[in-house]
């Protein structure tokens, strides 16, 4: 994509012919709604309106084995008070909704508790102050319709065929595909009004192999904030390239050993590590509520020297890239640690104010029924300056996590537990066979003052990451270069 710089005029337009004036609303409806929520002892109100549309197509034993399609569309109204928030919302985009909805955020607020209501039933036509004066990072398109319903079916067939014919020890191939677009306007207490149109797709594929009756499985996929044509022949035989042989590896792996260790990971998708061992202790709301593992350190050393972690939500056609956040602020590439020193915190606009330091553009939620906290975008950490294969080779014995699979974190302790999807061994210096079963156990803050390599071939994963917290599910990348880790617990099958 060329860089565009697309006029917030343009996508407020966009919103409002999808959210807006159908139901009649324009910007005296906003702003009288705001009014009514904005009584006494509220600091802050926000109204957001999404209009979302959503497929899903699934193809197992050469068949679409499950398909769905939804259409949702609402608005979520939000008064701040102090510390406290009082959120409403609806699906029913009325004027008499709209005003219901405010009612019950007033009367939540002036209750001075934190809840959530469901009511039966919001807005716009004012140009916003926001302006979109950088390129966009990614188009307005809708991808649903970017491809013929029968040709979606194609492409996952095509990637089927592809899979198996790279080995014939494969016996099941599942393939999906999903796509959204997701359009959305935020209007603001102060004024504010700002819109998006976002496009995201993903295409994943899972892999099970059988040989000598044993079976194993490996998975690939990837996507973006684009449509469904980024999906070219050359891209999809590269997943079926990747979940075959990470299958076939599995197949030849012996047991994990266990015990402590030095450990390589590798550059891409491992930074998952990254974002639950590091990124969610950093997010404001933890830190300003004193429960992170990192509260109140900002400027001490909490990592080893070289190390610099950042949150960028400005890279183009990213996953968890966004031209605003939740609350209509742009995002940002905001710097958490550096060379060791931790620098801040993702901030939202609540946990800013409270903390008395700048918004980061980090507020997002799953959709308009959904309260914003401070979340992640894209995390990851920063190049180094050392060779992969320097830093192999500087391991006499020790585990090479190559890719992960899920993972479980203690936010308050910074205690993590991740299982290795492909890894190996590696000895005096070099890779040597595969072994299934590794399991990482640590602690985050404790794992960044043992980095004592840092590769120069950093990666992001290929765009199919999702991120949940406190109930809600929201798209994000992570991303690092390879890394050496010096003892660090493995558990292990033997």
């Amino acid at each position: 994509m060329t860089d565009t710089v697309i006029p917030a005029e343009t996508l407020l337009s966009t919103a409002s012919s999808s959210l807006l004036k159908p139901y009649g609303l324009d910007n005296d409806s906003l702003q009288m709604v705001l009014g009514q929520v904005m009584s006494r002892g509220v600091d802050f109100a926000d109204l957001y309106f999404q209009y979302s549309r959503a497929e899903g197509w699934q193809l197992e034993e050469g068949i679409v084995k499950s398909g769905s399609f939804s259409i949702d569309q609402g608005v979520g109204v939000r008064a701040v008070s102090g510390d406290k928030t009082a959120f409403a919302y609806t699906d029913d985009i009325t004027l008499p909704a709209l005003q219901q909805a405010a009612a019950a955020t007033r009367a939540i607020a002036h209750a001075g508790a934190e809840a959530r209501v469901e009511v039966p039933a919001l807005t716009h036509d004012r140009r916003g102050k926001l302006h979109l004066a950088r390129p966009a990072l990614y188009l307005p398109h809708d991808p649903l319709t970017s491809l013929k319903d029968a040709d979606k079916v194609s492409l996952l067939e095509k990637i089927e065929r592809i899979a198996r014919s790279l080995d014939p020890r494969v016996s099941q191939v599942i393939a999906g595909l999903a796509g959204e677009y997701d359009v959305v306007l935020v209007a603001r207490s102060d004024g504010l009004v700002a819109a998006d149109v976002r496009p995201l797709v993903r295409l994943s594929l899972q892999v099970i192999v059988e040989a000598n009756g044993r079976r194993e499985q490996g998975s690939a996929g990837g996507g973006g904030r684009f449509d469904y044509a980024y999906f070219t022949e050359e891209i999809i035989t590269q997943y079926a390239k990747l979940a075959v042989h990470q299958a076939i590896t599995n197949l030849d792996a012996r047991p994990a050993p266990a015990g402590s260790m030095t450990v390589v990971l590798g550059a891409g998708w491992p930074g998952i590590l990254l974002h639950e061992a590091i990124g969610h202790g950093l997010e404001g709301d933890f830190n300003r509520k004193g429960s992170s593992a990192f509260s109140g350190r900002v400027g001490d050393q909490v990592a080893a020297s070289g190390v610099t972690v950042v949150d960028d939500g400005t890279i183009a056609r990213r996953r968890g890239s966004l031209n605003i956040d939740d609350e209509g602020n742009p995002t940002n590439c905001t710097v958490l640690i550096e060379d060791g020193i931790l620098k801040g915190y993702m901030q939202d606009t609540l946990n800013a104010r409270l903390m008395g330091v700048p918004v980061t553009g980090n507020a997002r939620r799953e959709s308009f029924a959904h309260i914003p906290m401070p979340r992640m975008t894209n995390t990851y950490m920063l190049n180094g300056d050392k060779d992969p294969q320097e830093i192999i080779k500087s391991v006499k014995h020790g585990l090479y996590a190559a890719n992960f699979g899920g993972g479980q974190v203690d936010i308050t302790s910074g205690k993590f537990v991740f299982s290795a999807a492909e890894a190996y061994m590696i000895e005096d210096g070099k890779i040597t066979y595969p072994v299934k079963g590794a399991t990482l156990i640590g602690n985050g803050p404790d794992v960044l003052t043992r980095v004592s390599m840092i590769g120069n071939d950093m990666s992001l994963d290929p765009g199919v990451g999702t991120c949940g917290k406190e109930g809600q599910s929201v798209p994000v990348g992570v991303g690092q270069p390879t890394l050496k880790i010096d003892s660090l617990t493995v558990g292990g099958t033997v």
